[in-house]
């Protein structure tokens, strides 16, 4: 019993209470480790911290450590461990893992506490960080999260981080990137090398397989991925399910940027789905004002009708979106226009009973 408390009390955060099953088998284990053991401490030393730890668990958890009390060192002989480069936090951490062998929660040590996972062996762990630190990128933090997972071997965080700036190319504009260009210029030119590999792998596509990929970079927005398709020569008139251009993906889910790349590229704004409906529709019924304005700026037609006769100014009546009626009144769009079962989009508004629409589509 003595063994059991000692190893919780040892590391100061954590509690004698066992909550669940995982943690029994945790104490199991390293009551089976110290049994094994003459139970022995070891001093551990970062700075200003010291910390108590057994070291039969310190060298059952890590080969640095297993290496450091089997061999005839000082700090075996000594009971001491002086660690100059991990800081005292980060090390309550490590010997918290080591007693836990569970990872703490993503914090903004989470770098230093992978480096020292590295350091020590402590692969589990060390990949646990990577994946809370490639949930965690952003545009200010990746370039440091690459140069990082490239000097310390983290193929999940490399990975994750070389798709982020391929998705985010805005990176390239960041105090962060300027800074690791001047300070490691070899991280950051291995960086753009694959990145360069990336772009090649594209150019070897099957058409095929780049046109599927368009259509769905648009639907979900991804506008760094779509110029480097559209680079890369997929075709911007590629159809989907539904007989959908990519630009239909993008206006029924208003991705503005996308909508704006894809018309720049040649995008037909007036092409017809398997239902004759066209992206403007797509627009309307979702209630996308800016991309139903890039539309029509860009010459769609906002009295064009789909297979049953519906207009755009039907589709946005039909939800009761005010500001997209408005925007196709603006665009001259005909309020008199009759579906084929000859409804006009007041009809439809009071169908809904869209009363607020009423008085913006009352003929005169």
């Amino acid at each position: 019993m003595f063994r059991k408390t000692k190893i919780w009390t040892c590391v100061a955060e954590e509690s004698s209470s066992m909550e669940t099953k995982a943690e029994d088998t945790v104490t199991e284990d390293l009551a089976a480790v110290l049994d094994a053991s003459d139970g022995a401490t070891v001093v551990l030393v970062a700075g200003e911290m010291r910390l108590v730890a057994h070291r039969a668990v310190l060298a059952a958890r890590s080969p640095v450590f297993g290496a450091m009390f089997r061999h005839d060192t000082l700090e075996a002989s000594s009971g001491v461990v002086t660690i100059s480069d991990v800081e005292g936090p980060v090390l309550r951490l490590v010997v918290g893992y080591c007693y836990k062998l569970k990872s703490p929660q993503p914090s903004s040590m989470s770098l230093q506490l992978l480096e020292a996972a590295d350091k020590y062996g402590l692969l589990e762990l060390k990949a646990d960080c990577e994946k809370q630190l490639a949930a965690r990128l952003t545009v200010e933090n990746a370039a440091d999260t690459a140069v990082f997972a490239l000097r310390h071997p983290c193929p999940t965080l490399k990975s994750a981080a070389i798709s982020f700036i391929w998705s985010n190319p805005q990176v390239f504009a960041t105090q962060g990137w300027a800074d690791a260009e001047r300070e490691q210029p070899q991280e950051t030119g291995e960086v753009n090398r694959l990145l360069d590999e990336q772009r090649e792998e594209l150019r070897r596509l099957p058409a095929e397989e780049k046109d599927r990929r368009l259509l769905e970079a648009a639907k979900v927005g991804a506008v760094a991925e779509v110029k480097e398709l559209l680079t890369a020569g997929a075709d911007v008139a590629a159809r989907g399910g539904w007989w959908w251009t990519p630009l239909h993906y993008a206006a029924c889910n208003g991705h503005l940027e996308v909508a704006r790349c894809l018309v720049a590229a040649g995008a037909e704004v007036d092409a017809r789905d398997e239902v004759q409906t066209t992206p403007l529709h797509r627009a309307a019924f979702n209630g996308c004002v800016d991309v139903m304005r890039l539309l029509l700026a860009n010459s769609a037609d906002p009295n064009v009708k789909n297979k049953w006769g519906w207009t755009p100014m039907h589709d946005t009546a039909s939800n009761g979106f005010a500001e997209a009626v408005a925007v196709l009144l603006e665009a001259g769009a005909n309020r008199r226009v009759r579906t084929h079962c000859g409804e006009t989009a007041l009809d439809i508004a009071r169908q809904k009973n869209h009363l607020h629409l009423v008085d913006m589509l009352r003929l005169n």
